[in-house]
């Protein structure tokens, strides 16, 4: 094929990709998006959608106040020096401007007043309203043909494999709220009227979470007739010594040579699904199956294209940690997000004791999983256990709770496949290689805590983001509960992950550094292709796609010569 042009060249097609793209032929410039899938979205559309936005635009609704202050102390704690601090400051007040326009280009966010940030025990932390999540988006807008063409989204995140839910409507269903069950019915209500629609395609109209998301960028991206070319992985970039002046992908089977006048934004994603770098980098045990994302995408393609031209690399043996199951004929493992948190549950290693507080933030509970495995081995894989009382109320992973879905219609071949049964707690550990007296001991301390609402080992339920996901008719503590009444039940749990933390080390504006600390001219990186701006942490749900997009809205600013300055300097000073 013929070599061609462009002003920008985006590598990868998800929230990052597609709104520095949106935000380039925003500015007028002529832009390619290549994407190596046959369809667009990447994990961003399988993901909850949610967006770590401090000082947003919406928390006046809900009567909040946040700063740039609380946010900066927050955040660069939580980095632990592992981001620079003027890369902090850009983000944290960057990022609220970089959602106001997302409504601008109509992808809307509200706030969640009652979502607290993952660690609300640090300075600067908040109760709530820094995470954000997409308004609804009706499919009409994009089209049959630009549905077919956006990554469905996971299995877990929707109401019998069919139906939508966004995260207000998950979080009063799992908590068992009065309006739960009538939520339900008219969420099924609403899919199973929609008959003219349901006629044309299975896939829900009302998307939500990830898929409204990248439903609003993608409809927002077609409008304004940027270039897309699926199924046309990245090969190389190329590199004159002096600056990145294009890429080379294949396409259509030949290699095809595209000079970018401006820059390339790699925004590909991590390398959870290259063993090989798994192995390099990653603790161990590490394996690519436990991983939540999609298989075939993630392959750090991206990250070596840019470390074979001297980028330096940053976080590599860190990931956005998840507690992973395998289900049957899905493609790729589950993530077990909140289930976990809800009472009448535990998590044991194979001596049958716990080791974490199981309502813990995933990306801590996956930790906590490599270091006891570390420390006394066992734990890989972890166990959560549950009784007939757990088994009835709530789902976990594929199972719906049991009073919609009793033992008896499960799938036959998923007992001692995906979940283990037994009348007697000794039983179950026997059937699953866990001793039986540590687990009936383990049950037995469980029992008591839920009596007395304390939780001396590892204090579950002990604050606010605990609590947003226990049971709110359960009392004194909504995450504890007796694990006492047979039948008792067991699931495997693995450390997987929702993506890689590490990648090329870029600054404030997205560029890409070399060894030295200096920018690579005409060479860009955000999302999981970047080492987080986060660290090592996790500060609030949304703090991978916040980022992303936030950073891809300063770096086509700096790119059209309109770097975004940053306005509280006086945080960058040293002080005491």
């Amino acid at each position: 094929m013929a070599d061609q042009e462009f002003d920008v060249v985006v590598v990868g097609s998800g929230a990052g990709a597609m709104l520095a793209a949106i935000c380039a032929a925003d500015a007028g410039l002529q832009v390619l998006m290549v994407e190596k899938a046959e369809v667009v979205g990447g994990t961003s559309a399988t993901s909850g959608g949610g967006i770590w936005i401090p000082d947003n635009h919406d928390m006046g609704r809900a009567g909040l106040r946040d700063s740039i202050d609380a946010a900066f102390t927050y955040v660069k704690a939580c980095a632990r020096g592992m981001a620079s601090d003027d890369r902090v400051l850009a983000y944290v007040e960057t990022a609220r401007h970089m959602a106001r326009y997302l409504a601008h280009i109509g992808v809307p966010y509200r706030s969640m007043p009652k979502y607290s940030d993952y660690y609300p025990e640090m300075a600067g932390a908040l109760p709530g309203g820094r995470t954000m999540d997409p308004l609804d988006f009706d499919a009409r807008r994009l089209g049959l043909e630009g549905l077919r063409q956006l990554r469905p989204t996971n299995p877990g995140q929707l109401i019998m494999g069919r139906m939508h839910i966004n995260a207000f409507e998950a979080r009063s269903i799992l908590a068992r709220e009065r309006k739960a069950k009538l939520l339900i019915l008219w969420i099924m209500l609403r899919y199973a009227i929609d008959y003219p629609w349901r006629r044309r395609t299975p896939r829900d109209r009302r998307l939500t979470g990830g898929q409204a998301l990248l439903g609003g960028l993608w409809t927002a991206l077609r409008k304004r007739k940027v270039t897309v070319w699926l199924e046309a992985p990245l090969r190389s970039l190329q590199f004159d010594g002096a600056r990145v002046g294009g890429v080379t992908v294949e396409r259509e089977g030949a290699l095809v040579q595209v000079r970018a006048r401006r820059a390339v934004m790699l925004a590909a994603g991590g390398f959870e699904r290259n063993q090989a770098m798994r192995e390099q980098y990653l603790p161990q045990p590490t394996e690519q199956a436990w991983t939540a994302t999609p298989p075939g995408c993630n392959t750090g393609d991206a990250i070596q294209a840019g470390a074979r031209l001297g980028a330096a690399l940053h976080l590599m043996g860190h990931t956005w940690g998840v507690p992973t199951m395998a289900v049957p004929k899905e493609d790729r493992f589950r993530g077990i997000f909140v289930e976990r948190s809800l009472p009448g549950c535990m998590v044991v290693n194979a001596r049958g004791e716990r080791f974490v507080n199981e309502s813990c933030p995933y990306p801590e509970f996956q930790q906590a999983i490599y270091a006891e495995h570390a420390r006394m081995q066992g734990a890989i894989p972890a166990w959560v256990v549950f009784d007939a009382e757990f088994r009835r109320k709530y789902p976990i992973g594929p199972i719906a709770p049991g009073e919609a879905l009793p033992d008896s219609r499960l799938r036959k071949s998923w007992l001692g496949q995906v979940y283990w049964k037994d009348e007697t707690l000794e039983g179950l550990a026997r059937q699953i290689g866990v001793d039986p007296a540590g687990l009936v001991a383990s049950a037995a301390r469980m029992t008591a805590y839920a009596g007395t609402g304390k939780d001396p080992e590892f204090n579950r339920g002990g604050n606010v983001f605990d609590r947003y996901y226990g049971d709110v008719s359960v009392s004194p503590n909504p995450n504890l509960a007796p694990i006492a009444r047979g039948p008792f039940y067991a699931m495997k749990l693995y450390p997987g992950e929702i993506g890689t933390k590490g990648g090329l080390l870029t600054d404030r504006d997205a560029r890409v550094l070399d060894g030295a600390g200096a920018p690579i001219p005409g060479l860009y990186c955000i999302g999981n292709n970047s080492a987080s701006v986060m660290g090592p942490s996790y500060p609030g749900a949304g703090s991978t796609l916040g980022p992303a997009m936030t950073f891809a809205f300063r770096a086509v600013a700096d790119m059209t010569g309109k770097p975004i300055a940053l306005e509280r300097t006086d945080l960058l000073e040293d002080r005491p």
